[in-house]
């Protein structure tokens, strides 16, 4: 196809669809408008992060989740480093939210049972908030240097109040869980690191044993080689736009830098609360079960709109 073309670079839509399946969603839209479009699913250390970094060379791995269930996840490989995901070994459940009872423990012995010469692990999506207390016991040192991939720059003692209610936490038990947080006197000297409140403290405690903690979303971008400059048009989002988006998810860093290299970007929500500031944001209808004839439908929107002012 000539003319403008589109980069379709969504996050994903916990629970409703992968950041692949709505790639596929806006390609689809897209080119029934006549734009060409290239996917390019991300992610920012929450869920997708092993599907965005790990390429096709992955392997499953019998875990335990953050209440002790038995699942598997998903372990990648780029270049010499294995990648992990929190949120694939204690996934955020809408239908079971016990805050003070979720534990870390199930990354902590993941990570021990590990060998490569260097790690990736992304932070974000889970459903603990016990400050890594439960990895800590299952861990007392990395199995290689480690590089973190935060979701959000959250530092320690603000996770509880943050992301305690989002996790099904009462304004009581926010309250015990700041108390628990700052009983670790072992991750004080890391409370005040940019995402030490990571997944749900996570942060905190893998830096404790010596990780160097990141920002996932720029750091997930500059491994896939994320380029607006050639395309018309970049279209991002992720399930839920909130004031959380714009510290630090995949959407807000894409926005970010389209307005720096000039290029238009739409950021979508299948639910908007905030809007993202400075750029375009396009809330779906809301019904999950709508989610990828939404975005098929948006794509042949913005295709249709690329196209007609590029005549």
């Amino acid at each position: 196809m000539s003319g403008p073309s589109a980069l379709a670079c969504p996050a994903s839509l916990k629970g409703v669809l992968t950041a692949s399946d709505a790639a596929v969603a806006l390609l689809a839209g897209l080119t029934r408008a006549g734009v060409s479009c290239r996917p390019l699913p991300v992610a920012d250390g929450g869920e997708g992060t092993v599907t965005a970094l790990g390429g096709d060379d992955r392997g499953h791995w019998d875990v335990h989740d953050a209440f002790g269930r038995p699942r598997t996840a998903l372990v990648g490989r780029r270049g010499d480093a294995l990648v992990v995901e929190a949120a694939q070994v204690l996934p955020f459940d809408g239908n079971r939210l016990d805050p003070l009872a979720a534990s870390s423990r199930g990354l902590g012995d993941l990570l021990a049972r590990l060998e490569a010469p260097r790690l990736i692990v992304g932070l974000g999506g889970t459903a603990n908030m016990d400050a890594g207390a439960g990895l800590l016991d299952a861990l007392d040192a990395l199995p290689a240097p480690t590089t973190v991939l935060c979701d959000v720059q959250t530092t320690l003692y603000d996770a509880p109040r943050l992301f305690g209610p989002q996790k099904g936490a009462t304004p009581e038990q926010v309250d015990e869980l700041e108390a628990r947080f700052r009983a670790l006197r072992e991750l004080e000297p890391y409370a005040g690191l940019p995402g030490s409140g990571a997944a749900g403290g996570l942060g905190a405690a893998l830096a404790s044993l010596g990780a160097e903690l990141v920002p996932g979303a720029p750091a997930v971008l500059d491994l896939l080689g994320f380029d607006p400059r050639p395309y018309g048009l970049v279209i991002t989002g992720e399930g839920r736009v909130d004031a959380t988006t714009a510290e630090g998810k995949a959407p807000a860093e894409i926005a970010r830098r389209c307005a720096e290299a000039g290029v238009p970007c739409v950021v979508f929500g299948g639910l908007v609360t905030v809007p993202l500031r400075g750029v375009e944001t396009v809330a779906l209808s809301g019904d999950p079960a709508r989610a990828a004839e939404d975005l098929a439908g948006l794509g042949l929107r913005l295709g249709t709109r690329l196209l007609d002012a590029a005549r």
